[in-house]
């Protein structure tokens, strides 16, 4: 009989669910007395999965900038990488960097709109030209426990819902969670460009800025497995939260 194979996606899951648990035991203090990770085979045993996922877990780690590996000496873990919470060079969920701060997240001041789409957004969503398009506008301040630290700007076609009623729908949910749940697409990645910003009165009033305070705004525009424009994301973050990036040479 011929054996099973696995199939891509799935390999690439599993050395994805390695990686993962890798890092999180590196970030967790394993191995933080070795100066390179064990070999290959060790990793294969411990992790409990083939050396092949063991391999293609160590490249996505060391594409990250969690590892470098060198021949002839071996895999070595940037510890400093390691330690970073909030990197802007990877895409995580505004609810999540509260949480590993320490705090409880949570959105009030949710206002639901729906607008129609001016040019540049319907270039920038792929939407079809020639018709007027509706978008859904989702604004909400998030906190952390009681302390105001964004304040998001979310936009995405109404055609995503599929004639589902926008007011039974929870908007105090994590976008990404809502894309997922009501519209059953889920973002991979985003393409996003940084400003620094002083913020509308509105925006300022609702995070109780201080004259001199500024804020990091990211534009976003996300995208599904198929490299798909899903929503548009605009999000001004106070000084709460501490990003880092990792730069490779090029």
């Amino acid at each position: 009989m011929k054996k099973a194979t696995e199939s891509p996606l799935g390999g690439e899951l599993r050395s994805q669910q390695a990686a993962d648990r890798l890092l999180a035991e590196l970030r967790a203090g394993r191995y933080a007395g070795a100066g390179q990770l064990p070999s290959e085979v060790e990793l294969s045993g411990a992790l409990g999965v083939s050396r092949t996922v063991v391999r293609d877990a160590l490249s996505l780690l060391e594409r990250e900038g969690y590892l470098e590996r060198v021949r002839g000496i071996g895999t070595l873990v940037n510890r400093d990488v390691v330690r970073m919470v909030n990197r802007m060079d990877q895409k995580l969920e505004f609810y999540r960097m509260i949480r590993a701060a320490g705090h409880e997240p949570h959105s009030d001041n949710v206002l639901v709109t729906r607008e129609t789409a001016p040019p540049d957004l319907v270039q920038r969503l792929g939407l079809p030209t020639g018709t007027p398009q509706t978008l859904v506008f989702v604004r909400r301040r998030v906190l952390a426990d009681d302390r105001p630290v964004l304040y998001s700007t979310d936009i995405l076609p109404l055609s995503l819902f599929g004639g589902q009623r926008l007011d039974t729908l929870d908007f105090t949910q994590p976008i990404f969670s809502i894309v997922e749940q009501y519209c059953h697409v889920t973002v991979t990645k985003t393409l996003a460009r940084v400003h620094a910003v002083t913020g509308s009165s509105l925006i300022r009033h609702q995070l109780g800025l201080r004259p001199d305070q500024a804020l990091t705004q990211l534009d976003e525009t996300c995208y599904s497995r198929l490299c798909k424009p899903v929503l548009c994301c605009q999000t001004c973050y106070t000084d709460f939260f501490d990003f880092a990036i990792v730069r490779k040479l090029m």
